[in-house]
């Protein structure tokens, strides 16, 4: 096959923080007011933390400042953290692991290529830090999905060419995002009904078909 690598979304994909986003959202949305709740959420996947904040604030935005807005996506991320503290290695599933041992076993690189300033601290979490050829994160972007920057820099920090790098994905964003980075992409979950993917993957493993 002609892929050297494979770069993963890692909320979602890797592992499933969604429900510590929606309490941590939850918890801000009742701070101050505003109707919050799963239907919500789920227009928030993929998508950076203060633009997640205007769709939760909704036609109450106006009402708050720049600087309120960022004092409350800090705080939202604060009680994520918090949450995320709870994760552990069995919040890992098995046949991930297997997976992803399997591709390492094949010769091809593994990155990580996430929007998440927490990315570090989940593969912590779950037991995987150290465990990945690159972490292209949050921490290093200027520029959130669907922007191609996270998928790039990952390739960059692989030193492996576009075109030879397969991203893995669970959101519209990020296949927009690996679209316009000139990667293919497989996508699981969600992402699969937006036709927008080369491989559809109706489960983790289904990955090695193609690598």
């Amino acid at each position: 096959m002609k892929y050297q690598a494979v770069i993963f979304d890692l909320d979602g994909v890797i592992c499933k923080t969604d429900r510590y986003h929606y309490l941590a959202w939850k918890k801000i949305a009742e701070e101050v007011g505003v109707y919050f709740d799963e239907t919500i959420n789920n227009k928030l996947r993929g998508i950076g933390r203060l633009e997640s904040l205007e769709i939760i604030l909704g036609t109450r935005r106006e009402e708050f400042s720049e600087s309120a807005k960022h004092k409350l996506a800090q705080k939202k991320n604060q009680y994520y953290r918090q949450l995320l503290q709870t994760m552990s290695p069995q919040d890992l599933d098995p046949d991930i692991k297997a997976t992803l041992d399997q591709i390492k076993a094949q010769g091809l690189k593994i990155a990580i290529g996430s929007s998440s300033k927490n990315a570090r601290l989940i593969l912590k979490q779950i037991g995987l830090d150290n465990y990945f050829d690159a972490v292209s994160d949050g921490t290093n972007i200027s520029r959130s999905k669907p922007d191609p920057e996270v998928f790039l820099k990952a390739s960059t920090y692989l030193g492996i060419e576009p075109p030879y790098c397969l991203v893995v994905e669970d959101a519209k964003s990020g296949l927009e995002a690996a679209r316009a980075a000139k990667m293919d992409s497989a996508a699981i979950g969600d992402a699969v009904k937006y036709g927008l993917a080369n491989y559809q993957l109706e489960k983790f493993s289904d990955l090695l078909k193609y690598v």
